[in-house]
């Protein structure tokens, strides 16, 4: 069952689907707005056994803070054993997560529903 909750900040709504914590990114994602998701973040993704998606479907702009929250959150879960997934649609971050090598290490995919079909995909280092 999903949980459709209000935005948590202008930059980040954090919700509850088939036993994950989704938190999906909005808008801009820059130095300000890391600042402003690091608190979620950290929340979402310091627990024994975290089960994390990063829902980047609806962010306007992605930039190396942007990065940082990604690789933050992969570190911290898999430090706690936990599982990871990553969506993402945009072309330009796409890209940006192809050429930082990101993609190999959490593969994006196209929907909550494709990441949330293949628990293993990303919940293992390389």
């Amino acid at each position: 069952m999903r949980d459709h909750s209000r935005p948590d900040s202008p930059h980040l709504r954090v919700h509850q689907d088939r036993g994950h914590t989704v938190l999906e990114f909005l808008g801009e994602i820059d130095i300000l707005a890391a600042l402003d998701i690091i608190p979620a973040l950290d929340a979402a993704t310091g627990r024994p056994g975290a089960r994390v998606v990063l829902d980047l479907r609806h962010i306007e702009f992605f930039d190396c803070s942007g990065l940082r929250l990604l690789y933050r959150a992969r570190r911290r879960v898999l430090d706690h054993d936990g599982q990871i997934h990553l969506v993402c649609t945009h072309p330009l971050t796409l890209r940006i997560l192809r050429v930082t090598e990101l993609a190999g290490l959490m593969p994006p995919r196209s929907s909550l529903d494709e990441a949330l079909g293949r628990p293993e995909a990303a919940s293992k280092p390389s």
